[in-house]
């Protein structure tokens, strides 16, 4: 069976990300920018914080910036038991310059050496699998 954004509706999602992950199925990464003052909101919401506009345009962002954060998670938890051939995996959250600084989550991939806060990644879209759920996911690559 093929992967359908509607059979795979996030449990508790508001709907406001749904152009987010219909991006990431096109292999693209997606974020809303408000048509009323231009500025990026995310996490979505239905209504721009900055100025109350409804309308929001999703806008291609290049899947490339800095390390803000990341954990290690050494134990496949029961929600994460698909990556339990995985473990230790290393989550980031990653500013996205192009965003205005916007922080996305994904998995590192590759080799670890210099992973650091401020370190350069670059991210590429992994198609949904058992792995991820059945969602498209981001995967970051530190930048050498």
């Amino acid at each position: 069976m093929g992967y359908s954004f509607e059979q795979h509706k996030i449990i508790g999602a508001i709907e406001a990300d749904d152009g987010f992950w219909r991006a990431l199925e096109d292999g693209r990464l997606q974020l809303p920018r408000c048509t009323g003052c231009n500025h990026w909101t995310w996490p979505a919401h239905h209504r721009c914080g900055h100025c109350g506009s409804w309308d929001f345009a999703w806008t291609d962002v290049e899947p490339q910036g800095t390390v803000f954060t990341h954990t290690r998670t050494r134990y496949a938890f029961d929600r994460v038991l698909e990556r339990k051939d995985e473990v230790p995996y290393v989550t980031l959250v990653v500013e996205l310059p192009g965003a205005d600084g916007a922080r996305v989550m994904g998995v590192l991939t590759g080799d670890e050496s210099g992973l650091a806060i401020g370190a350069q990644v670059r991210g590429h879209i992994r198609p949904p699998s058992a792995k991820t759920k059945h969602y498209p996911a981001i995967e970051w690559e530190l930048v050498r």
